[in-house]
């Protein structure tokens, strides 16, 4: 196979995903420039992640509950909650609820689609094998994604203090323990993972696509949107 065929297969899951959550953004579109910024973001963190992760192995061990949910999931989400929680949560772009999933999935694909390229290099693999790698890490990464932004745009448009403090840490500790599980059963279940992998990812997606619904619904360009469709 191709080095060109081995990068679009690689490529091409993260960047369909990507699409296909910015065409969900019904109301008030956002910058694509910014969108594919995050994009990038996350492209940017994956070597520096990596040497993180490795010092970590060689510290702490490779135990599969230690390496599940702090060496991979904690490294990884604490540096997308950082990155959004700093660059996007005062943006003057961040003005409905799906928006926070929306940048925060984009920053969780630049991350998966480059690790996605660098196993294909690193391992032989088929095109419908890296495809169906697309289906799963790289989806499974969006959808962490869209836990956290869910939370992220619940705490940017609360009312209280308390309330958004919550939901910043459950937009942290959420995708984490989901991520960790998602790892775990990869480290844990050498014959049969798929038989808990893909039980698990329906649970993501149908939970995701729920959380993109009430986002939505939230938005306080919803109103103004049927108002426009109605005069015209």
């Amino acid at each position: 196979m191709s080095l060109f065929s081995i990068m679009m297969a690689a490529i091409a899951p993260g960047i369909a995903l990507l699409i296909y959550f910015y065409l969900k953004d019904r109301y008030e579109p956002e910058p694509l420039h910014l969108v594919i910024k995050f994009f990038f973001l996350g492209v940017a963190i994956v070597f520096p992640l990596m040497i993180i992760q490795r010092t970590m192995v060689l510290g702490l061990g490779d135990s599969p509950y230690v390496f599940s949910f702090l060496t991979s999931a904690g490294v990884e989400e604490f540096a997308k909650w950082f990155i959004i929680y700093h660059i996007l949560y005062n943006h003057t772009e961040f003005d409905e609820p799906y928006d926070g999933i929306l940048y925060t999935v984009a920053l969780s694909l630049g991350f998966a689609t480059l690790e996605n390229v660098l196993y294909a290099l690193y391992n032989s693999m088929s095109v419908m094998s890296l495809l169906l790698r697309g289906l799963l890490p790289v989806s499974g990464h969006a959808l962490f994604g869209v836990i956290m932004g869910d939370y992220i745009g619940k705490a940017k448009f609360t009312t209280t203090k308390r309330k958004r403090n919550i939901f910043l840490a459950l937009g942290l500790i959420l995708p984490i323990f989901w991520h960790g599980l998602y790892d775990l059963i990869l480290h844990m279940m050498s014959q049969y993972w798929l038989w808990y992998i893909i039980p698990l990812m329906i649970v993501l997606w149908y939970g995701g696509m729920s959380k993109i619904t009430r986002a939505s619904n939230r938005s306080p360009f919803r109103f103004i949107k049927r108002e426009e469709e109605v005069n015209l």
